[in-house]
């Protein structure tokens, strides 16, 4: 379908939301005319007063005709002098695919590359043109990639699909601000009539008699009614025009795939699924990883530092590629599945271009760090920009120790009893560690920490070496709300490296247990622990086996806080793993065994005592890396 026809059926559409408006208002006007001629009077100036409240949400809908003006998404706007390769590219896209070129390019910091016109006289005219492209996306696009990418959406500009875009939007707005209308004021009603029957039956107790029931069942009905209408036929209005966005898209991907090229543009389609999901991972496991101790990377390095992980884990993401995302097919979809897309392009005749020449996208900046830094500045908040910032390695180390500290503290609260024990920290990262888009534990496995009948979760391994940075009192792990722009806490700012309340609260809480194990206390402290239904019924020997775990996981988390109040073990930064916490030359053998004894069914704390009696002097050993499986895809 052209633009003409595309334009016309906008339009006819938008007419219907009029059209809709225009005959309640004449069946309001009927009923009024039909109260004053037959009803007595009282009753007819009721008609008329519901008559005129009814019809203010749809004048109101018909007649704010302004619609949201255009949002300003966080980005710096590069002229031509700043990057002179990339305004070259685009235009020269541009020219190829028969388009005027954008008259901005805004270089943003998530995984999305779009465009938009501020067209005019309902999308007949047009206006100023933005290109919207990401950095995260550049990182991990080769330059064949991007171009790819900037076909598809030149293809838009070609295609009058930001001028038309304006139509569609315009009545997408009026729809929901009607229904918005209407909900609020039965919302308004329901909420009067609860108050009024809240207030008569406190006064019915206050008497001494029995209260009646609170309800608003027919509160509202006639403004819900009227918003049920509008509803539908805002469900007719979004399946119409977002099947034309679909096919938009398609016809997009055609004029990527003609300018550059087939394989380029289904490469590039694969590639952004994957992008994505390990953006997000990276958000959530790097990134932000000390921001809940008041710590970021170096300026530049909180978007710039995806490279790494992209450089690092290219093994991993391969697999991902080999398997598109599976999405369920709605009819109020704006985009179609990946998939679909990916077939219609490889479907393609061959155009030989196969064997283009690969180079990073990044390559078109004129100085990509600059650029990383220069966006960082927009994207975070002013809170955020104020945190400290570390070096990868000491970020690492400062950050997990903290959290592992915490841990620790949580562990110990629980064990003792002093405290409740619960996570009240963030979640969302295991220390720098997992597999891409899933999350992932201590091991670097998928999951969420220890099980609730007290198998290890990502506090510890399996064998009870220190894991890479999650809870063993049974809650996931600790980091920090992983969207770029998130509000850090007013607190965050001024919390310190370590934990406030320092070597002594920690050492004194390891004391303790290990006195209170000596004293034949263990299993009475497994059972303030977080059980399953069938750990909580089992009893004897079943019922040390479900806890041993846990117990064991729990106390390793403390072993390593305590370590790290010594400084004899470090947090290792890797970016194709989770973070492996160093131990002592030695001790990643006897610990596992230490621990084992620590919760045996005889307990035996001497040889955890011994490991962690304080030396003298530095060891000049080289410490050894507490083992870790490998991550998982």
């Amino acid at each position: 379908m052209g633009p003409t026809p595309r334009a016309a059926r906008a339009l006819v559409l938008l007419a219907g939301f009029y059209l809709l408006g225009l005959f309640l208002l004449a069946a309001l006007a009927a009923a009024d005319w039909a109260a004053a001629v037959h009803t007595p009077g009282p009753f007819a100036l009721k008609v008329f007063i519901v008559s005129a409240v009814l019809a203010l949400p749809i004048v109101r809908g018909m007649f704010m005709l302004r619609t949201p003006p255009y949002e300003d998404v966080p980005g710096v706007r590069v002229d031509e002098s700043r990057e002179p390769r990339l305004w070259q590219t685009v235009r020269d896209i541009a020219q190829q695919v028969g388009t005027r070129a954008p008259d901005e390019i805004l270089l943003t910091g998530d995984v999305n590359a779009a465009v938009s016109e501020d067209s005019r006289l309902l999308g007949l005219a047009g206006g100023t043109r933005r290109l919207r492209i990401g950095l995260p996306l550049m990182t991990g696009l080769s330059e064949s990639g991007l171009r790819a990418v900037l076909a598809h959406e030149m293809g838009h500009y070609g295609n009058a699909d930001t001028r038309l875009a304006a139509i569609s939007e315009r009545g997408r707005v009026h729809v929901l601000r009607t229904v918005a209308h209407f909900e609020e004021r039965a919302g308004a009603k329901v909420s009067k009539e609860r108050a009024r029957q809240e207030k008569k039956a406190a006064a019915a107790v206050a008497k001494g008699r029995k209260a009646k029931e609170v309800d608003t069942t027919g509160t509202g009905v006639t403004y819900r009614a009227m918003a049920r209408l509008y509803t539908a036929y805002g469900k007719f209005y979004l399946r119409a025009t977002l099947s034309g966005s679909r096919r938009a898209e398609f016809a997009a991907d055609v004029a990527a795939a003609r300018i550059a090229g087939r394989d380029a543009t289904s490469s590039a389609l694969r590639e952004i699924p994957v992008i994505d999901a390990a953006h997000d991972f990276y958000l959530n496991c790097y990134a932000t990883l000390g921001v809940d101790a008041g710590l970021l990377p170096p300026p530049g390095e909180f978007l710039g530092g995806f490279r790494h992980l992209l450089a690092a884990r290219h093994e991993e993401l391969d697999a991902l590629r080999g398997e598109l995302p599976t999405e369920p097919v709605s009819p109020y979809d704006s985009h179609p599945p990946i998939a679909e897309r990916v077939a219609r392009i490889e479907a393609l005749p061959d155009d030989g271009r196969a064997s283009d020449p690969v180079r990073p996208s990044l390559s078109l900046l004129a100085d990509a760090d600059r650029s990383f830094a220069a966006v960082e500045e927009t994207v975070l908040t002013p809170a955020a920009l104020g945190l400290r910032r570390l070096d990868w390695p000491e970020l690492v180390h400062a950050a997990m120790s903290v959290q592992t500290e915490r841990s620790a503290q949580r562990f110990g609260a629980l064990a003792l009893g002093t405290a409740g024990g619960e996570d009240t920290s963030p979640r969302g990262t295991d220390g720098g560690g997992g597999t891409p888009g899933h999350g992932a534990d201590a091991d670097g496995t998928p999951g969420h920490g220890a099980d609730a009948d007290g198998t290890p979760g990502h506090g510890a391994d399996a064998d009870g070496t220190p894991g890479h940075g999650a809870d063993a009192d049974g809650t996931p792990g600790h980091g920090a709300d992983a969207r770029p722009g998130a509000d850090a806490d007013a607190d965050r700012t001024s919390r310190p490296e370590a934990d406030p309340e320092g070597d002594g609260a920690g050492a004194a809480t390891l004391g303790a247990l290990l006195d209170a194990i000596d004293a034949g206390a263990l299993w009475r402290i497994a059972e303030r622990l977080p059980r399953s239904a069938e750990a909580a019924a089992a009893h004897g020997r079943a019922a040390r086996e479900f806890a041993r775990p846990q117990l064991r996981a729990g106390l390793s988390q403390l072993v390593s806080a305590e370590y790290l109040r010594q400084g004899r073990a470090r947090w290792q930064l890797s970016w194709a793993e989770s973070a492996a916490l160093e131990l002592p030359y030695g001790h990643v053998d006897e610990l596992p065994a230490a621990l084992e004894a620590a919760v045996a069914d005889r307990p035996d704390t001497g040889p955890l005592r011994a490991l962690l009696e304080p030396v003298a002097a530095p060891e000049t050993s080289t410490p050894a890396q507490a083992p870790s499986p490998g991550p998982t895809a």
